[in-house]
């Protein structure tokens, strides 16, 4: 048998310290499932397991896995700054390093920098076989991928020993991840699932694990991880209603529009569903996802906030998702469409995201990089909120930036804040919407947006990046990433502020003359 390895897990859940109160109310309910399943995993093999899931509350440093021969971290691309620092720290202290999550599967090339292993899809062969090796890989790392997702995953039962300690620094809502599929059968050209494959996962696990949670709270709160829950519609509310006794546990899901005709609204609602998440995207593009055909503009508003207040009248939070800036949109009439329905739909509270190319993700992303259009910004920003890195196809950026200004103005006015109290029922529900329209995702990015327009009007050297004319990043950004990373910054290895954004190309253009 191989030797016993102390192994450090860190699923960063947040990029920086974080005391803000959403902060502190929410950030422990997002942890990631792939982290704990990689502790069990581990366990399995024999070794010990220190797991730590970063929310932002903690000190990060002194948290840090004590002699961890390896440590794996998990990262979203808007914490890759941070993975990179902590990497750079626990390889000086003699650990080797793993990098796993949706940045090391976007962005190989680079990680593979700043990493001893890489993975891409990930499955219990290649955690055997990294476990196996256990050796610095320098000045590259290893890029190790699977041929597709693991068709099983270890369950609630198995993870809780992970899901428990995490649940705790949660004051108000604990929300337990579960995830029964995995890819997606819709084909939207930026989004990451659009190339995997839809794949569910053991209905019979997922009924063990709800029954599970029974014995574990009164009344249990589930977050579905699957990418677009309810695809095999009748399956899942079989297995839930099998395990689960009717409205003993809530449940909070991201669905498509499609799926949400009002005879399986009625049945999630009787099943505990309390809140969706419903991916409306473009009023000119993607109508497969919200089953409106060739419907664009005010017609397609129309149709979806009707059908979205119907879901309203069974399901207490419904957050609508968009994407702005798609080639698809030019001059007003996207932003006003918006800000029609946010009118004609006071309940739900719209999420707004700045298209973003995240290296590998995406087919489309292949396609912006050909044509010169991906800017360099440092991975800190890339939260689909803090900066848009494709060059906009119909505006200029001052002109975009004022755009998403005035949307974020007539979504976060206090007129608009007090019509989405009235019309939202549920007590919690209510006040959630609330403490996110003055918080950071309302008033704080309208702030922040209005900052990078005056820089944008104001500054040549600002708007040359922007326009590609030079890749010096403005000090401004500098400055916002340094304040952020506080004593990690001093870690943050040589080079770590610059990627190559055409890197995914390359790679692919080498393959061919290979």
């Amino acid at each position: 048998m191989n030797r016993k390895l102390q192994v450090g897990i860190i699923d960063l859940v947040s990029k920086k310290p974080n005391k803000k109160l959403f902060a502190r109310i929410m950030y422990a309910n997002f942890a990631s499932i792939m982290p704990q399943v990689v502790g069990v995993w581990c366990e399995e093999e024999g070794h010990n397991v220190t797991y730590i899931c970063y929310t932002g509350t903690e000190n990060l440093l002194d948290e840090l896995p004590k002699n961890a021969d390896i440590i794996f971290i998990g990262a979203f691309t808007e914490s890759a700054q941070t993975a990179y620092a902590l990497s750079n720290l626990l390889r000086s202290r003699g650990a080797v390093t793993v990098l796993g999550g949706p940045h090391a599967r976007c962005y190989p090339e680079d990680s593979r920098k700043y990493f001893d292993y890489v993975t891409g899809f990930t499955n219990k062969n290649i955690i055997d076989e990294i476990l196996q090796d256990c050796s610095p890989h320098r000045p590259f790392g290893l890029y190790l991928n699977a041929q597709k997702q693991p068709s099983l995953l270890p369950g609630v039962r198995e993870r809780w020993k992970f899901i428990e300690p995490t649940l705790k620094k949660a004051p108000l809502i604990k929300m337990v991840p579960m995830l029964g599929s995995l890819g997606c059968p819709y084909t939207c050209n930026f989004c990451i699932d659009s190339t995997v494959a839809y794949q569910p996962l053991n209905f019979e696990v997922m009924k063990e694990d709800l029954s599970f949670l029974l014995t574990k709270f009164k009344r249990p709160l589930v977050g579905w991880h699957d990418p677009n829950f309810g695809i095999r519609f009748e399956d899942y509310m079989n297995a839930i209603e099998e395990s689960v006794p009717e409205d003993r546990i809530d449940f909070i899901a991201e669905s498509s529009l499609s799926l949400l005709s009002e005879p399986h609204v009625k049945r999630l609602r009787r099943n505990g569903f309390r809140a969706m998440l419903p991916g409306i995207e473009s009023w000119f593009d993607l109508g497969g996802k919200s089953r409106t055909g060739s419907m664009t503009g005010m017609d397609k508003v129309l149709h979806i906030s009707e059908q979205i207040n119907m879901i309203l009248r069974y399901i207490p939070y419904v957050q609508t998702n968009f994407v702005l800036g798609l080639d698809v949109d030019k001059g007003e009439e996207p932003f006003e469409l918006t800000k029609r329905f946010v009118d004609l739909t006071p309940g739900a509270f719209p999420g707004y995201s700045l298209l973003s190319a995240f290296g590998r993700a995406a087919p489309l992303n292949l396609e912006y990089q050909r044509v010169n259009r991906v800017l360099p910004f440092p991975f800190h920003f890339l939260d689909n909120n803090h900066a848009m890195n494709v060059v906009p196809a119909n505006y200029s950026w001052p002109e975009f930036y004022s755009h998403i200004i005035d949307l974020g103005k007539h979504t976060f006015s206090w007129k608009a804040i007090a019509k989405r109290l009235i019309a939202t029922k549920a007590t919690i529900p209510r006040w959630m919407n609330v403490v996110r329209a003055i918080s950071e995702e309302g008033f704080g990015r309208i702030r922040f947006n209005e900052e990078i327009y005056k820089h944008l009007q104001n500054e040549k050297e600002f708007r040359n990046y922007f326009e590609q004319e030079t890749i010096e990043l403005p000090q401004f950004y500098k400055n916002f990433v340094k304040q952020d990373m506080g004593p990690l910054w001093e870690w943050l290895p040589e080079g770590a502020m610059f990627h190559d954004p055409n890197a995914y190309l390359e790679t692919i253009e080498q393959r061919v003359a290979v």
